[in-house]
């Protein structure tokens, strides 16, 4: 007898539909498995046989056939179980074919017959409501993040002998309801805050800007000046996620098999915080067939790479086009794939290889030749991508000790919000833009409107600093931005003297 039943293949963040075709005949007993199936598909063979025997039904001791279509796609993971162990009872006899035929499986067996959780429930949920199917069976802990998806009912599975029973009839399978607000309204929980930092008040203006406009920042100065801590003090200020981009972080996350147990929705922006030893792969994604990479998993939130000067070249000659695109695509023989990567990228550095040139308390110990070729390893392209550059001094002991509280990131999250506001009212025809950093040409010259005075500021210092004409355009944003803190429609001189200083260090050291 003959069973059908669908399923789902994830190509990246997008889905196809897989028929699950199940051919039960007489014969000598076998059980094979075809339509380029990877490992984790293949050993499900030795896992739904022990399902559904510990689950309580008959094992058909007959010739059993099972081809995954469309045959031309590779089928990984192990969300191939469910549907497989539900065919093979349907051909069968053990279920009627009719009940199944309008559902979507996905699912892993354990070999009591437990469904355990699979990655990528979201993305299937997504591709398949617009393949047009409107029920769906997920793992039990997969239910929060599939059932995000409007338009689509999605079935919460534990266990296969109870799913089976559903599908007889026996048991009513409960359509799964998430409120997706409430979600992302009770998802705050303490960030480290500004008020702790004595100081810096210079790098704390600059992160502000940053936040504001969604501008990548590189921060240089000797160790233990405060990078790391002040890094990590950014997502205090950033503007809260809204639930589209939750859904589209929730998604990568999804697919990488990151999301915690039960875990419906990631509700805060990303902070990513690889090691200088990571890979391109890695950075970027890769593998056989590519996934997300920590550029992706960053994708509305922060990527930090602290100690950038440290990572190898090549990895960050990488990150060229995710910085001007806002999408990864990662081409192989077999798949070409493509991955939101939507970023502020946060970078430290030390301006020497001993870390203390410049340093007002230690002498450094390096030649010119040796700074001048540790430096290089930032390329001026890549450098050229990066808005702000800023340099943190050494904090004194008169600041350590008697300095006021400082100011804290409840306050400073207030302003860069208001600016974010402005942003998104200016571009809200503009569905691609939500913030400065994001501005394409044709909208700089659009938006960023300047007085004559700051135009004359920006003419003297085009030359005297050999800007480039991205990095004119970066000058505007981040001028622009400066004057949405100050809620002000005309770029004055001084907005424009402030977004001319986070340059100047790009002259001066690099």
């Amino acid at each position: 007898m003959l069973a059908m039943i669908s399923s789902i293949a994830l190509q990246g963040l997008e889905g196809v539909i897989v028929k699950v075709e199940i051919d039960v005949s007489t014969g000598l007993p076998g059980f094979d498995l075809v339509g380029l199936p990877d490992a984790a598909v293949r050993e499900s063979k030795e896992r739904v046989r022990a399902a559904i025997k510990n689950s309580g039904f008959e094992f058909p001791v007959k010739r059993i056939t099972v081809n995954l279509a469309p045959a031309d796609i590779r089928k990984e993971g192990p969300m191939y179980d469910l549907p497989i162990a539900i065919g093979i009872l349907a051909a069968g006899g053990q279920i009627d074919i009719t009940s199944c035929s309008e559902y979507i499986f996905i699912g892993e067996l354990s070999l009591d017959g437990t469904i355990r959780e699979v990655s990528g429930s979201l993305p299937a949920a997504l591709a398949a409501r617009d393949k047009g199917y409107q029920k769906m069976v997920v793992p039990a802990a997969n239910a929060g993040e599939a059932a995000l998806v409007q338009g689509i009912d999605i079935y919460p599975a534990g266990s296969l002998n109870k799913l089976v029973a559903a599908l007889k009839g026996e048991e009513e399978l409960t359509v799964h309801r998430v409120e997706a607000q409430k979600l992302l309204a009770g998802s705050s929980r303490p960030l480290p805050d500004f008020a702790d930092v004595k100081g810096q008040m210079a790098v704390k203006r600059a992160l502000e800007v940053s936040a504001a406009g969604g501008h990548n920042i590189l921060m240089v100065g000797s160790p233990g000046s405060g990078k790391t801590m002040l890094a990590r003090r950014l997502p205090g200020i950033l503007p809260g996620l809204t639930f589209e981009e939750a859904v589209e972080v929730t998604k990568i996350h999804s697919l990488a098999g990151r999301l915690k147990p039960h875990q419906a929705l990631v509700t805060e922006r990303p902070f990513r915080a690889p090691h200088h030893s990571a890979s391109a792969a890695s950075l970027i994604g890769g593998g056989r067939i590519p996934r997300p990479g920590e550029v992706s998993l960053a994708h509305h939130g922060i990527l930090f790479l602290d100690e950038i000067l440290e990572f190898r070249k090549d990895v960050l000659e990488s990150l060229r086009q995710p910085l001007e695109d806002g999408i990864v695509s990662i081409t192989r023989v077999q798949s070409s794939l493509t991955y939101p990567a939507q970023i502020m990228l946060v970078a430290s550095a030390n301006p020497c290889p001993c870390g203390f040139y410049g340093d007002s308390t230690r002498e450094c110990t390096c030649t010119p030749h040796q700074i001048r070729r540790y430096l290089r390893r930032l390329s001026g392209p890549l450098l050229d991508r990066i808005d702000i550059h800023i340099e943190v001094s050494r904090v004194e002991y008169s600041d350590l000790e008697n300095a006021p509280p400082g100011e804290p990131s409840a306050v400073i999250k207030a302003r860069v919000e208001q600016a974010r506001n402005i942003q998104r009212q200016r571009f809200s025809k503009n569905k691609a833009v939500s913030c400065n950093a994001q501005m394409p040409g044709p909208l700089v010259r659009k938006h960023c409107i300047t007085s004559p005075r700051a135009r004359e500021l920006l003419k003297s210092a085009f030359t005297q600093l050999q800007l480039s004409a991205r990095s004119y355009d970066k000058i505007l944003k981040i001028a622009r931005t400066i004057a949405d803190l100050a809620g002000r429609e005309t770029i004055a001189a001084e907005h424009m003297a402030e977004a001319l200083q986070y340059r100047r260090l790009e002259a001066n050291l690099f």
